[in-house]
């Protein structure tokens, strides 16, 4: 079963990413109004979520569905799908090349398919439970973890001021313990630049289901742990992914200076 998942995963992913990409008005990041590149924006987050959930429903119409635009039903199967349409919106809302179309397939509640299409990067990632993450035919694999003060760790904002100002005095606290802090914009692709060495670690606090699924389980795949506070599972409190031996610091640090406040 979960070739097929994997295969309608990718195949959605694909659509979607092609509606994303070759659907954006050339000057959306330049409207007149303030209202309506943001406007465009959700139609087609709204465009690709329907494209991804109508093609899924077509191959297996039993299956539930959590989606970020508003998708949700239980189905009978123990399949659901977990859609984020398109993560990093306000890149793709500026033309920034780093967003993407996240979906995983759970079974019974667990993460058993991933798959994360970043159509400007031309890159698909995917990830089955146990058969590792892969980019294409290459196979993702975490980097070997450095000493702490010499990781480069991305991390997010949230949109509301009084929150992206605490986590703002967060990272300031961070990253002296650093090399450095990165803020890509897309927690999905975040995980995957994790799981493929282009980071050691990342962090974020607010991250909501379809945000997180798919990326987490294909930075696990390649290698990564991934957590929240100590003990619990990656969550809404706090997202945090990083190979064993940054990701044990990194962890302890964020518990010191209470990462998961706002």
């Amino acid at each position: 079963m979960a070739a097929q998942l994997l295969a309608l995963a990718q195949e959605a992913a694909r659509r979607a990413g092609e509606l994303l990409r070759d659907g954006r008005p050339y000057d959306l990041g330049v409207a007149a109004t303030k209202s309506s590149p943001v406007d465009v924006v959700t139609e087609m987050d709204i465009a690709a979520e329907k494209l991804i959930t109508g093609f899924l429903a077509e191959h297996r119409p039993d299956d539930g569905f959590l989606g970020e635009e508003g998708a949700s039903s239980e189905g009978d199967s123990g399949v659901r799908w977990v859609i984020d349409p398109l993560d990093g919106t306000v890149n793709y809302l500026y033309g920034l090349p780093t967003w993407a179309v996240s979906i995983a397939a759970q079974r019974d509640g667990q993460t058993v398919v991933g798959v994360v299409a970043a159509p400007m990067r031309g890159e698909t990632y995917h990830a089955v439970l146990g058969g590792g993450a892969w980019a294409g035919d290459r196979r993702l694999r975490c980097r070997p973890a450095p000493p702490l003060e010499q990781a480069l760790v991305s991390t997010g904002f949230n949109y509301v001021t009084e929150v992206r100002s605490r986590q703002a005095e967060l990272a300031r606290q961070l990253i002296p313990r650093l090399r450095d802090i990165r803020r890509g914009g897309s927690a999905a692709v975040d995980l995957c630049d994790v799981a493929a060495g282009r980071l050691d670690g990342y962090y974020e606090r607010g991250l909501h289901p379809w945000d997180l699924a798919a990326g987490d389980l294909i930075a696990r795949e390649a290698g990564a742990l991934t957590g929240g506070r100590p003990g619990d599972r990656p969550s809404y409190d706090l997202t945090i992914a990083a190979p064993p031996g940054v990701f044990e610091p990194l962890q302890a640090i964020l518990e010191e200076l209470g990462a998961w406040h706002d």
